[in-house]
């Protein structure tokens, strides 16, 4: 039986966390009062800006993590293809992890705030760096 590399487990649980923001976002929007002859807010979404804060950053959260999901997702696969996993990519996928839950977590509850909330993400960009790297490696 072959074991399943780490990497591809984060990958999967990254996956799950990212199928599962958008949740913060429609709890906060149905939450919201609803005004007399206004668009129904399925059909057409409210404007982020107008929302309450804290949704508009889970809004925000979600797209965040998305944006670096996909790279390092690609990544990931790259990386696997070529049977390149070391302990590099390992610790690399775990950071990765750690820093977009705490990313998330961060801006949606605005505890991560300047200069936090940047070097996170930008902690995730070096993670894809790393892995890039990996891939040129392998």
């Amino acid at each position: 039986m072959e074991t399943f590399p780490t990497e591809l487990g984060v990958l999967t649980c990254l996956a799950i966390l990212a199928a599962s923001m958008w949740m913060p976002y429609v709890i906060g929007v149905s939450k919201l009062p609803q005004v007399e002859g206004a668009p129904d807010g399925f059909i057409r979404p409210a404007n982020p800006h107008l929302l309450p804060e804290w949704i508009h950053r889970a809004h925000r959260a979600h797209l965040n993590l998305l944006e670096q999901l996909v790279p390092f997702a690609i990544l990931v696969f790259l990386v696997d293809r070529m049977d390149g996993f070391t302990a590099l990519t390992y610790w690399t996928a775990i950071v990765f992890f750690g820093l977009r839950v705490a990313h998330a977590v961060g801006y949606i509850t605005a505890w991560a705030r300047m200069p936090l909330r940047p070097l996170i993400f930008t902690g995730g960009w070096i993670c894809c760096a790393i892995m890039a790297y990996a891939v040129f490696a392998a």
